[in-house]
C-alpha cells in the first residue's frame, strides 16, 4: 500500500509558495522587472495590481487558489492511493 498525502498540509504548503510568489512578483513588477510576468499575473488573477494594496489582495488570492488546488489534489492523490 502506498504512502497516504496529508491533504490539508500540501494546501497550506502550497498557499505559502503562491502567495511568496505574488509578493515577489509584485516587488519585481515594480523595480521593473519580469514585467511580462506580471502583466499575466494581472490578467489572471482578479486583484493582482502594482499597488501596495494590489499586491496584498494578489497574495490573499493565491493563497486561497493555492490552499484549494493543493488540497484537492492532495485528497485525490488519497483515493488512488
Amino acid at each position: 500500500m502506498g504512502e497516504r498525502l496529508n491533504a490539508p498540509a500540501l494546501g497550506y504548503a502550497a498557499a505559502i509558495l503562491s502567495g511568496a510568489t505574488m509578493l515577489l512578483l509584485g516587488i519585481l513588477g515594480n523595480l521593473g522587472i519580469y514585467t511580462a510576468g506580471v502583466q499575466m499575473m494581472q490578467q489572471w488573477h482578479v486583484f493582482f495590481s502594482l499597488s501596495i494594496t494590489g499586491i496584498i489582495a494578489g497574495i490573499f488570492e493565491a493563497a486561497v487558489v493555492g490552499f484549494v488546488y493543493g488540497y484537492a489534489f492532495g485528497r485525490i492523490y488519497n483515493r488512488f492511493v
